[in-house]
C-alpha cells in the first residue's frame, strides 16, 4: 500500500492528481462533505453556545468506510479539498470522523492547497504543507449555523402561514425580494410618450444621419417634444429654416483609448457566460468544475483552468509571463504593452492569495484542445482563455468625431462617429480595425463612419423624420444582471449564486420567461410576508453587513458564537411573535369585483394548493364558490372577466349516443374528460375551457382503441379485463387497477381472480385512519417526515392485519 494518502472532493479530481503524484500516494474523493447537521430541531443549540450536532451523511458513509480503510496502511494524511471555506470544512469534518473512529493514531495529518491542477501547483502544495484553518472552519460553522436557524424558523412559519413545501433563507430571500421589487417598479410604471427628430444628410456620395439637439434656441431634452402635433410642427419648422441643406458648425475629434476588463472572477465569468452564451450559474458552474478538475487531452489528463470559485482579479507572476508569450505569438508584438497589467479587486473582502478564473497553461489556446472538450467546455474554455490574453493587451484606440449642423441659427443637429484604429485588445475577440465592433465586449460603442466634414460647408439635407417613442420599464433580472446586483449589494457570495437561483425556481418562486426572471403568485406573497414582518432579515444591507461578519471570522478578526448570539437574539423574538398570525392576514385577498349573477364579491389569493377565486365570503349562507387560476394567470393581475370564466367547470358538453353525459374539468392531474364512470385526459393542446364534443369524442374514441389494442382478456358482464402495460400486464374494472404477480400468467386468470387481486389492491392503497395532529409547525421538514414514517411504522401491523383478513375471506369465496 502507499505511505501517503490524499483526500480531494471528487473522483475526476483524484484522477488527474493520482498521475502527477506516482506510486507512493494514494488518492481517494470525499465526493462533497462527509458530516452535516442533523436534520431536526435541536441540530444547533443556543442555550448551549450554538453548539453543532453532526451526522455522517448517509450517501458519503461508503466513501468514508474507504478512506478508513486505506488510511490504516498509511504514515501520512494529506487533506487538498478546495482551497475555500466549505473546502476547509470538509477537511475539518474528515478528520473529526476519522478521530471518532481512531484511525488517526500515529498518522501524520496535513493540509494541502493549490488553485489549480498542474503537476507544478500540485508537487509545490504537497512540498509545503500548513495545518487546518481554524477561522476558516469557523466561519463555514457561522454561515452554516445562520442558515439553518434562518431555514428551521422561517421555512416552518411559511408551511403554517402561506402553503406547504416553502422555505426562506439568509440569503434566497433577498434575492427573492429584489425580483419582487422589480416587479412592482414594472406594474407600477407608467409610459411616457415622446418624439425625436432626426436628420438624413448627405456629403458627396456618403449619407450619415443626425440627431436634433437644439431647437429655437434651446437644448433638446428627453421631453422637449411629447406629442405628435408639437414634433411636425417643429419639423416643419426646421424644414422651412434649412431650405435644403445643413451648415457644419463645429467638428471636434478626438481620440478614446478604451482598457480591456479585468480577468474573471466567479460572478464575471457567470454574467458573461450567461450574456454571450446564454448559460445559466449553474450550467457555468457545472461545465468550469469539469474543466478544472481535469480534462484528458490524448492520454494526458490536465486541468485546464484554475480554481473557479474566486473573488479575486490577480494573476501569479509566472502565468503573466506566459500569457505575455502567448500574446506575441497569437497577436502580434504591437498589442503587448510594455509593463503587464495589474488588477485588483473592487471587493472589499477578495482573497488576494487567491487567482482570478484563467487558463492553467496560456499555450493551450481553445484551437489546440477544442477536439478534447466537449461543445459546452469549449465555449466555456474559449471565454476565459480570451478574456485572460485580453486582459494583459495594449488598449483599443478609437478616432471619435462630434459634428454639430445647424439649420438657420435657432436649430442644430449632432452626429457622433467613430472608426476603429487599433483594436489592441479587441484582437483576442478577432476584432480587426476593418471590421465592426463586437457589441458584445463594447456596447457603448456607436461605429458609424462619417464623410470628412469641414466647419462652414454645407451639406444636403435629404429627409427630417419625426418619430415616435415611449419610456420603458425597467427590464426584469436575467441570470446575468441578477448576479452582478447580488454582487453589487454584497449578498451572499458568487460561490452561492447558482444555488440560490436554482432554489428560487425550484420553490416556483420566480420562472423563467425567456431570459427574465418572473415571481409567481407564491414568490410575490412569501416576499410581501418577510418584508412586512422579518423586514430586516431581508434588508439588503442586514444581509451584506452579515456577510462582512463572517468575513471577519475568517480573518481571525471576529468570534463566531458572539455572532450567532447577537442574530438569534432579535430573530428568535421575531419568530415567535409572528406565530400568532392568522394564514387571512398573510395572504391577503385581492378584491378583483362583483360577481353580476350573484351579486357577491370576486377575489383572488393563495391557497394552501396554489392561487385561487373566490365568489362570495366565509360569512355567506351559502358556501363561497372556488376555481383555480390557470398557469398563465396572476392574483395581482387576473381581470374579472377572466375570474368569472373559470367558474365555466365543469363543463356540460353532450351526450355520447349511448346516453352518457360528457363533462370536462380539472382534477388533480390536468385536465380531463368525464363520460359516466371514465376519464380521458386532455392533450397538450387541448383547452378544458373551449373544447367541444367532437373532440371530446374523438379521445374518447382513441382511449377506447388503445384499450381494446392493449387488452389481453375480458371478462364479460363484469367490467374487468387483462391489460398490457409499459412495465407489464394489470388488471382494471376502470376505476380500479392491480398489478399481476410475476408468478402468474394473464392467462389464465379467471374473474374471481381478478376481483381478489383488485380488492387487495384498493385495500393495500386505501390510507391508514389516524387521528387528526402531529407536530407543531415550527418544527423542521425532516422532523415531520421523521413523525411521519414512525406514524406509519405503527400502524403498518394493523393494514397487514386488514390485509390478510381480505386474502383468507376471499379464499373462502373460492372454495365455495
Amino acid at each position: 500500500m502507499s505511505k501517503n494518502l490524499v483526500i480531494v472532493e471528487s473522483p475526476a479530481k483524484a484522477k488527474t492528481i493520482k498521475k502527477y503524484l506516482g506510486k507512493d500516494y494514494e488518492v481517494l474523493a470525499s465526493y462533497g462533505h462527509v458530516r452535516d447537521l442533523v436534520p431536526k430541531d435541536g441540530a444547533v443549540d443556543p442555550e448551549a453556545d450554538f453548539q453543532m450536532k453532526y451526522q455522517i451523511i448517509d450517501r458519503n458513509e461508503k466513501h468514508v468506510r474507504a478512506i478508513t480503510s486505506a488510511l490504516k496502511d498509511a504514515d501520512s494524511l494529506y487533506l487538498a479539498t478546495d482551497p475555500d471555506r466549505e473546502g476547509e470544512a470538509i477537511s475539518w469534518h474528515l478528520v473529526e470522523l476519522l478521530k471518532e473512529k481512531n484511525a488517526l493514531k500515529g498518522k501524520t495529518v496535513k493540509r494541502v492547497v493549490f488553485h489549480e491542477i498542474t503537476q507544478r501547483a500540485v508537487s509545490e502544495a504537497i512540498a509545503h504543507p500548513r495545518d487546518i484553518a481554524d477561522d476558516l472552519v469557523n466561519a463555514q460553522q457561522a454561515r452554516r449555523a445562520l442558515d439553518y436557524l434562518v431555514g428551521f424558523n422561517l421555512s416552518p412559519l411559511l408551511w403554517r402561514k402561506v402553503q406547504p413545501g416553502l422555505s426562506a433563507g439568509r440569503v434566497q430571500s433577498p434575492a427573492l425580494r429584489l425580483i419582487c421589487e422589480r416587479e412592482e417598479e414594472i406594474k407600477a410604471f407608467v409610459a411616457q410618450e415622446y418624439w425625436t427628430l432626426e436628420a438624413r444628410a448627405q456629403k458627396e456620395a456618403q449619407s450619415f444621419s443626425a440627431k436634433l439637439i437644439e431647437l429655437d434656441g434651446q437644448k433638446v431634452e428627453q421631453f422637449t417634444l411629447t406629442e405628435e402635433g408639437g414634433a411636425e410642427a417643429a419639423r416643419k419648422r426646421i424644414l422651412a429654416v434649412a431650405q435644403g441643406s445643413l451648415k457644419v458648425a463645429s467638428v471636434d475629434k478626438k481620440q478614446r483609448r478604451r482598457n480591456p476588463s479585468p480577468p474573471f472572477t466567479t460572478s464575471t465569468l457567470q454574467q458573461e457566460a450567461n450574456r454571450k452564451l446564454g448559460f445559466t450559474s449553474s450550467r457555468t458552474m457545472r461545465t468550469a468544475q469539469q474543466l478544472y478538475e481535469g480534462v484528458d487531452l490524448g492520454g494526458d489528463t490536465v486541468g485546464l483552468i484554475s480554481y473557479m470559485r474566486t473573488d479575486s482579479v490577480s494573476l501569479a507572476q509566472e502565468a503573466i509571463a506566459e500569457i505575455r508569450k502567448t500574446i506575441v505569438s497569437e497577436f502580434g508584438a504591437s498589442t503587448l504593452p510594455p509593463e503587464p497589467r495589474y488588477y485588483k479587486s473592487k471587493s472589499k473582502n477578495a482573497q488576494e492569495a487567491h487567482e482570478a478564473v484563467r487558463p492553467t497553461s496560456a499555450l493551450r489556446t481553445p484551437k489546440s484542445v477544442a477536439r478534447y472538450l466537449t461543445p459546452d467546455q469549449a465555449k466555456l474554455y474559449e471565454l476565459i482563455w480570451k478574456r485572460t490574453m485580453a486582459c494583459q493587451m495594449t488598449a483599443a484606440v478609437f478616432d471619435t468625431v462630434a459634428a454639430d449642423l445647424k439649420a438657420g441659427a435657432q436649430h442644430a443637429f449632432r452626429a457622433n462617429g467613430s472608426v476603429l484604429l487599433e483594436p489592441g485588445f479587441l484582437a483576442a475577440y478577432n476584432i480587426k480595425v476593418t471590421d465592426p465592433l463586437d457589441k458584445s465586449e463594447d456596447d457603448d460603442e456607436d461605429d458609424k463612419r462619417l464623410p470628412v466634414l469641414v466647419v462652414g460647408e454645407t451639406v444636403n439635407l435629404l429627409e427630417l423624420d419625426a418619430e415616435q417613442h415611449f419610456t420603458q420599464p425597467p427590464p426584469r433580472y436575467t441570470e446575468a444582471s441578477l448576479v452582478k446586483t447580488l454582487e453589487e449589494f454584497d449578498i451572499g457570495r458568487p460561490s452561492t449564486y447558482a444555488t440560490i437561483i436554482s432554489t428560487l425556481q425550484a420553490r416556483d418562486y420566480v420562472r423563467l420567461d425567456g431570459k427574465q426572471f418572473t415571481p409567481t403568485d407564491v414568490g410575490m406573497i412569501v416576499n410581501k410576508f418577510l418584508t412586512d414582518h422579518f423586514n430586516q432579515y431581508v434588508d439588503y444591507e442586514f444581509t451584506a453587513k452579515l456577510e462582512d461578519s463572517l468575513d471577519e471570522v475568517s480573518r481571525g478578526e471576529k468570534a463566531w458564537q458572539p455572532l450567532l448570539a447577537d442574530f438569534w437574539g432579535s430573530f428568535k423574538p421575531r419568530v415567535d411573535e409572528k406565530m400568532e398570525l392568522s394564514r387571512q392576514e398573510v395572504s391577503e385577498a385581492r378584491q378583483i369585483g362583483i360577481d353580476p349573477e350573484t351579486g357577491k364579491p370576486v377575489s383572488a389569493r393563495l391557497g394552501r394548493f396554489g392561487p385561487f377565486v373566490q365568489i362570495g365570503t366565509k360569512d355567506d349562507p351559502e358556501k363561497p364558490r372556488f376555481a383555480s387560476l390557470r398557469a398563465n394567470q396572476r392574483i395581482d393581475t387576473i381581470t374579472l372577466e377572466d375570474a368569472l370564466a373559470l367558474f365555466q367547470l365543469p363543463r356540460r358538453l353532450g351526450t355520447l349516443p349511448n346516453g352518457e353525459e360528457v363533462k370536462v374539468n380539472i382534477g388533480r392531474f390536468g385536465p380531463y374528460v368525464q363520460h359516466g364512470k371514465s376519464y380521458v385526459s386532455l392533450k397538450r393542446d387541448d383547452d378544458p375551457y373551449t373544447i367541444g364534443l367532437p373532440r371530446a369524442i374523438e379521445l374518447i374514441e382513441q382511449k377506447a382503441a388503445a384499450l381494446e389494442a392493449a387488452t389481453i382478456k375480458v371478462f364479460d358482464g363484469t367490467g374487468i379485463r387483462i391489460v398490457k402495460g409499459r412495465f407489464g400486464p394489470y388488471i382494471t374494472d376502470g376505476t380500479r387497477r392491480a398489478n399481476i404477480p410475476k408468478t402468474r400468467d394473464p392467462e389464465s386468470l379467471s374473474a374471481l381472480d381478478c376481483e381478489f387481486f383488485l380488492n387487495e389492491a384498493a385495500l393495500r392503497d386505501k390510507p391508514a385512519k389516524g387521528k387528526k395532529g402531529g407536530k407543531s409547525a415550527d418544527k423542521a421538514d425532516a422532523a415531520a417526515k421523521a413523525a411521519t414514517k414512525k406514524a406509519s411504522a405503527k400502524k403498518a401491523p394493523a393494514k397487514k392485519s386488514a390485509t390478510k383478513k381480505a386474502v383468507k375471506k376471499s379464499s373462502a369465496k373460492k372454495k365455495s
